[in-house]
């Protein structure tokens, strides 16, 4: 039952967002962010929890995460800086939290291999456009590679409920999709296409992640 209202209010949520990020409507975006994102922490704090250490950090990422929908409300320079910072820990406490609940092994390899490559290629694509922001944004880069990698080692571990593993991996690799449209709207080119793909995006991902707490 509660599980259903966390989502039945979300989608609203995530339409009003959107419609207030295409009009540049601060009070709307102010009202309707911090909600939306209360609600994957909701999430996650409301279901059981048969893993506690995987449940404590993914719990500190998803409350970094929303102090850094906080910070991103303001275009400012600075709130932006500190907006990548929450994010950056939110994703290291997400990459601890999988790292912690499996093992390496060959999906951690090859999906290592691949996020490297598109990474890559990406930070080359929008190099030119950062300027100062660059070793940030590469720091960032390298922590959000790093934490599908762990998702991917998740994803390997067999003992593991397949649900749980299922939820993680897929909330990651969202997630970090969310972050190149992020990343373009910020320093490549500033269009609502980059939020109406990456918002439902990101909290797709984060309510994926909430959940897979529910099933590990």
């Amino acid at each position: 039952m509660l599980t259903a209202a966390i989502l039945l209010s979300a989608v609203p949520l995530l339409a009003g967002l959107l419609y207030f990020r295409k009009r540049d409507s601060l009070p709307g975006i102010a009202l309707t962010k911090p909600t939306l994102s209360a609600l994957f922490v909701l999430a996650a704090l409301t279901g059981p929890h048969g893993h506690p250490e995987y449940f404590a950090f993914i719990l500190a990422g998803l409350l970094f995460c929303l102090a850094g929908d906080v910070f991103l409300i303001s275009a400012a320079r600075k709130f932006f800086l500190a907006g990548l910072i929450a994010f950056l820990a939110g994703h290291v406490l997400y990459s601890i939290a999988f790292f912690t609940a499996a093992s390496p092994g060959m999906p951690t390899v090859f999906t290592a291999a691949a996020c490297v490559l598109i990474s890559g290629a990406f930070f080359l694509r929008i190099r030119p456009y950062l300027g100062t922001m660059m070793l940030p944004v590469l720091a960032y880069v390298a922590i959000i590679t790093i934490m599908v990698i762990g998702a991917a080692t998740l994803m390997g571990e067999s003992e593991l409920p397949v649900g749980g593993r299922a939820l993680a991996l897929t909330g990651a690799v969202l997630f970090y999709l969310s972050d190149l449209f992020v990343a373009r709207e910020r320093f490549v080119k500033h269009e609502f296409l980059n939020r109406l793909i990456g918002l439902p995006l990101y909290y797709a991902g984060q309510f994926m992640i909430a959940f897979s707490i529910r099933l590990l």
